[in-house]
């Protein structure tokens, strides 16, 4: 084999873009909510997802949504998609998956953590620090959850 030819073949990993796809901030209760003294419950929704943008050519996405709150009363939701553009050639099918779901997420998360902290820090409130997340983890439980329901769906 040819030595252009054995490099057509290696596998091939490129982070070409990290961006902020989509970001959004709701204080409903403004001004007022700023007189409250008490620190609310954060709740926080993650959410990924991988596309193919062209031959060899994957957008992906980690979307946070933090809401905090204070009994029933928003005090502030802030929605965050980090995305990025990564070029992944010559892999295994069986090895495509869990780059995208894990390894992508894994890249744009850093990013993610700091998009939300600064919204929470430039819309007056104390600044909210994602806990790191294991992907690896999120991944295993959505294939578990995929495969129990398939065997619900064929019984």
């Amino acid at each position: 084999m040819t030595e252009a030819a054995q490099e057509n073949t290696q596998p091939m990993f490129n982070m070409d873009k990290i961006y902020v796809k989509d970001l959004s901030l709701e204080i409903p209760h403004a001004p007022q909510i700023f007189l409250e003294r008490e620190n609310p419950q954060i709740d926080v929704q993650l959410h990924t997802s991988a596309e193919s943008i062209d031959d060899g050519v994957y957008e992906v996405t980690v979307t946070a949504t933090v809401t905090a709150k204070l009994g029933e009363k928003v005090m502030f939701l802030i929605e965050a998609k980090e995305a990025g553009i990564f070029t992944l050639r010559n892999l295994p099918d069986a090895e495509m998956e869990p780059v995208l779901a894990v390894m992508c997420p894994n890249i744009l998360f850093p990013y993610l953590r700091e998009v939300v902290s600064d919204v929470a820090v430039r819309a007056g409130f104390a600044p909210v620090m994602l806990n790191p997340i294991n992907f690896e983890v999120l991944y295993q439980q959505q294939q578990a959850q995929q495969a129990e329901a398939a065997k619900v769906t064929t019984h």
